[in-house]
């Protein structure tokens, strides 16, 4: 046996389990490459070895939404692609997360006030978790956007407690 097999033979490990799904949750998010615009190079930028997402257990980029639990939606959204970003949305397994990166995805951006095709925003079509500011945001917003969002997976409760069921009335 081992050093660390003998110092802990005997001892016991007691936890929740909500947070210990959390705890797997939030440390193994999946986002999928979603770069629309400017913003898609910062998100590039924080795969690198400078920022290093991998340290936050959200480094492996998947390509398809079957395989993702975050859409990190990051540029400018128009009416068009509105329809294939809620599609997509609606593919990713469950539980999903949404980040809006930069002011484009957020509210529409410069690009709103004269052009006809753009949305005011991705929380028009889909439910948006964490809204990051900037034109474009640095990486070291999305990589607070990113804590930010591992820190309301730590909060939310997995296990509910059921409901109590009430007598019935008997007559």
């Amino acid at each position: 046996m081992g050093i660390l097999e003998e110092a802990f033979e005997e001892n016991v490990l007691t936890t929740r389990v909500d947070w210990l799904l959390n705890w797997a949750k939030l440390n193994s998010i999946w986002p999928m490459t979603f770069g629309l615009a400017c913003c898609a190079i910062e998100m590039m930028a924080v795969g690198a070895a400078h920022h290093d997402i991998d340290r936050f257990g959200a480094g492996a980029f998947r390509a398809t939404p079957r395989q993702a639990d975050l859409m990190i939606v990051a540029g400018t959204v128009n009416f068009k692609m509105g329809e294939r970003v809620k599609r997509l949305y609606e593919q990713m397994a469950s539980p999903k997360y949404v980040i809006a990166m930069g002011a484009c995805a957020t509210g529409g951006g410069p690009y709103f006030k004269y052009g006809y095709t753009v949305m005011k925003g991705v929380d028009r079509i889909i439910p948006v978790d964490v809204y990051i500011a900037g034109c474009p945001p640095r990486p070291e917003a999305l990589l607070e956007g990113l804590m930010t969002l591992q820190d309301k997976i730590r909060r939310t409760p997995v296990i509910r407690k059921p409901a109590r069921l009430q007598p019935a009335d008997e007559a």
